[in-house]
């Protein structure tokens, strides 16, 4: 009987200690900011000699933070708590793989570097200051895939990777 609750004891203080300090990389707050509920995006702009490709990174990343965050998207930096701008750095295109016999290539790559910044219009506070993310798509000619259909993936893994760093750090 002693033994029975000798190891009860040890397996409630075991469990006590495993509850303080093995799940102490979790929570269930929500991961975005409480004192934004409104963000203004700014037509972003391009420093590369491709041209057209900011509006649908544009709208690539308003549907990506109606899709995927609380924050509702307003025209007037007046009404708006926060505002996103940014440019695309550049874009490039690299070959992946080519024939054998005729050096003619099989399947290319696009790599998209965008800057982004993410500023509270209220205090002035820059949540998010001049970071780069990079969205990369390769295609296939064979495939009837083009520049322009790897541009757009490319374009939606960039917005992806933006509103993703709309997310409160952990």
């Amino acid at each position: 009987m002693k033994k029975i609750s000798l190891i009860i004891a040890a397996f409630v203080v075991g469990a006590s200690l495993l509850g303080l300090t093995g799940c102490s990389g979790y929570s269930n707050e929500w991961p975005y900011r409480d004192d934004v509920q409104t963000i203004s995006v700014k037509m972003f702009d391009t420093k590369s000699f491709r041209r057209d490709y900011e509006y649908s990174l544009t709208d690539a990343i308003c549907k990506q933070i109606e899709a995927q965050t609380p924050y509702r998207i307003v025209a007037d930096d007046n009404v708006a708590d926060t505002q996103l701008s940014g440019y695309i750095n550049s874009m490039s295109s690299a070959v992946l793989s080519t024939d054998r016999e005729s050096g003619s290539a099989l399947e290319d790559e696009v790599r998209v570097s965008v800057t982004f910044t993410w500023k509270n219009l209220k205090t002035g506070e820059m949540i998010v200051d001049s970071k780069t993310v990079t969205g990369v798509a390769s295609y296939a000619e064979l495939m009837n895939q083009d520049y322009d259909y790897a541009a757009n993936v490319a374009m939606n893994q960039a917005a992806v990777k933006i509103v993703e760093s709309m997310e409160k750090p952990w």
